[in-house]
Formats: C-alpha cells, sequence, structure tokens
C-alpha cells in the first residue's frame, strides 16, 4: 500500500485569505451605510442603495468567510477558491462592460482589483488542483 501524500495549504494563500477580508470590509462597510455618498466619490451619479448593499453583503459574507476559513484545511480552500474565481471572474465581466458602455473611470481600477484578485485565486485554485488529496 503506497501513502498518499498530505496536501498544504501555502502559509502565503493563508495571508491572502485574511488580507481578501480586509478588503472586502473596508469596501462592504461605506457601500453598505453610506452607499450614495461612497459611490458618489467614486464617480458614480446613480446610485440604487439596494443594490450596493445587496453587494455589500456578498463582500462581507466572502470576506467573512474567508477569515473564517483561514485554518481550514485543503477541501475548504479549494472550495473557497472555486467561489473565489468564479465571483472575480464575473465581477470583471460586469465592471468591463459599464467601462465600456460609459461607466465613470474608476470601473476600471475595480476591474484591475477583480482582475489581480481572480489572478491569485486562480492561480491558487490551479495549483491546489494539480496536487493529490488523501483517500476518504
Amino acid at each position: 500500500m503506497t501513502a498518499t501524500p498530505l496536501v498544504e495549504v501555502p502559509a502565503g494563500l493563508r495571508r491572502w485569505f485574511v488580507v481578501h477580508c480586509v478588503a472586502d470590509w473596508a469596501f462592504a462597510l461605506p457601500l453598505f451605510f453610506v452607499p450614495e455618498v461612497f459611490l458618489g466619490a467614486l464617480g458614480w451619479t446613480v446610485v440604487d442603495p439596494a443594490t450596493a448593499r445587496a453587494v455589500a453583503a456578498a463582500l462581507v459574507g466572502i470576506g467573512t468567510q474567508s477569515f473564517l476559513d483561514r485554518n481550514a484545511g485543503v477541501e475548504s480552500y479549494r472550495t473557497m477558491l472555486s467561489l473565489k474565481v468564479m465571483w472575480s471572474a464575473v465581477a470583471c465581466l460586469g465592471l468591463a462592460w459599464t467601462g465600456l458602455t460609459g461607466g465613470p473611470p474608476m470601473v476600471w481600477a475595480l476591474f484591475g482589483v477583480f482582475l489581480a484578485f481572480n489572478v491569485l485565486w486562480t492561480a491558487y485554485f490551479l495549483k491546489l488542483r494539480a496536487t493529490v488529496s488523501p483517500v476518504k
């Protein structure tokens, strides 16, 4: 019988989950409590507070779960990374569409942030996917 190697979650990925939590909360709080002021300062002229607060809720949920899972095992990381890859990819598509159809210039900065996170999450997702999990 051959031993199955244990899969380790890279320490850097664990740190990125904490950074991601802080970033999500930093955007979520003003987006939730003062969406018109916050988005107005970023160049939006029309703000739907309900939509802004729904996005804030998603940021709080994903960011908080990132923090709670920071010491979890590889399977939890694979699941969270899958979610983060999908969320950031679709956010990039939506932000690019908005930027190309007359959105404020800040859309491109937000696009850059989501794109950077998407590249990061995808790289770690592929790295963890390529490793062997212990047989259950």
